[in-house]
């Protein structure tokens, strides 16, 4: 990149001001589509689900664009070079991802590219892709990706109706090409869908434990109330995402919750749900892997949900790692094949014990938490690093 500004106050009042026009659009674009939403009608004699009982978490996500090297394109404060197609990083996420936008000023200081597709602003984005050469245009640049780092897609998040026919057409037709965006091997991917599709709780319960790692003793049932294994206390937990979209930009919360099967209604749930053996803990573990490298944060809580409906009583800092532990994660990542992911596990007389792998985390609550910035830096390096490895010529 050339004629790049070095003011980050210049850049923050750019990017806070972005949404005047794009985000006004957007805005308008979803109030149109909510006017316009007919939803069928539920059945009302069915129990609440468990994981739906006194669940109070509600987090709206606005469509405000704060990318850095987005805003300085279209205000043609870069230098459109000698019109040959520039290599880049390609980002699908959300506009809501401060991780990426993060990202964007820290590639930019490295002269790297990015590019965004983020899934509640593409219904009025100029998109091509050529599939006999890798080469995209996006609005009115030409982009090479060297890159292609798919985080927070969900196609939940696209401002449309799936119920209707309108609606069920434009997801089929997104994930129709974003599958195919993110499984192409003209260029490089970051956590590779192929290997990482599949990677489900339950896999990555019998992984852990096939290299050594304790876990905690599970089933998965639409029963919970006739289940309790370990023999004593469960949780209950969502086999699937712990967040819910029904509506674009309204996440609901699916969190862990005790399990009561006294008290637990004795009808079938009307999805699986994972029960968990309950395990009392010193304090909690979220070990970050980037490009092999590992950064450790304990977390001190008193409840599972608490890091989410009650954040400021959580206390976090760095926590160094017994070699035995991180010689496990790092071999589960490798197998995994994951080059930035966040490892979760307890903390129980001395023996860490492992709950799951979340491929598209976040770090910046955490990092926040601690005042250790230490996996945003990591992740610039390391994705600058890789682009110049695979960059053409």
């Amino acid at each position: 990149m050339t004629r790049r500004t070095t003011d980050l106050a210049t850049r923050a009042s750019v990017a806070a001001s972005r949404h005047d026009h794009d985000g006004s659009l957007a805005a308008e674009n979803f109030a149109d589509t909510e006017r316009t939403r007919q939803r069928p009608a539920q059945r009302t004699d069915r129990p609440t689900p468990l994981l739906l009982q006194g669940q109070e978490y509600l987090l709206r996500c606005p469509i405000l664009p704060l990318d850095f090297q987005e805003r300085m394109h279209s205000l043609g404060l870069v230098d459109d070079g000698d019109g040959d197609p520039e290599p880049c990083v390609v980002v699908l996420a959300r506009s809501a991802d401060m991780e990426m936008n993060e990202l964007s000023i820290a590639l930019a200081e490295r002269g790297v590219r990015m590019a965004r597709i983020d899934v509640d602003r593409c219904l009025s984005m100029s998109l091509t892709v050529y599939p006999e050469t890798p080469l995209i245009e996006l609005d009115t640049w030409v982009l090479r990706p060297v890159l292609v780092w798919r985080r927070h897609f969900e196609l939940a998040a696209l401002p449309v109706d799936p119920a209707t026919v309108f609606g069920a057409y434009v997801v089929d037709q997104w994930r129709s090409v974003t599958d195919w965006l993110t499984h192409r091997t003209d260029w490089a991917q970051v956590n590779s869908a192929s290997h990482t599709r599949r990677l489900d709780r339950l896999t990555q319960l019998s992984d852990a434990a096939a290299i050594g790692l304790s876990t905690p003793r599970t089933v998965v049932t639409t029963r919970p109330a006739r289940h309790r294994p370990g023999g004593g206390d469960c949780i209950v937990k969502a086999a699937g995402r712990h967040l819910v979209e029904p509506t674009s930009g309204v996440q609901h919360g699916l969190f862990p919750r005790p399990l009561d099967t006294r008290r637990a209604d004795r009808r079938p749930e009307p999805a699986p749900v994972i029960v968990q053996q309950y395990l009392s803990a010193d304090y909690e573990l979220r070990v970050f892997v980037v490009g092999g490298q590992l950064i450790g944060y304990r977390v001190d809580k008193l409840d599972p949900a608490q890091l989410w409906l009650n954040p400021d009583s959580v206390e976090v800092r760095k926590a160094d790692l017994p070699e035995a532990l991180a010689a496990k994660l790092l071999a589960l990542a490798r197998y995994w094949r994951l080059d930035v992911a966040a490892f979760d596990l307890l903390v129980s007389d001395g023996d860490a014990v492992f709950l799951e792998v979340n491929v598209n985390c976040d770090w910046q609550w955490f990092e926040h938490r601690s005042s250790a910035p230490d996996v945003s830096a990591a992740v610039a390096s390391w994705v600058a690093s890789r682009f110049a490895r695979l960059r053409p010529g």
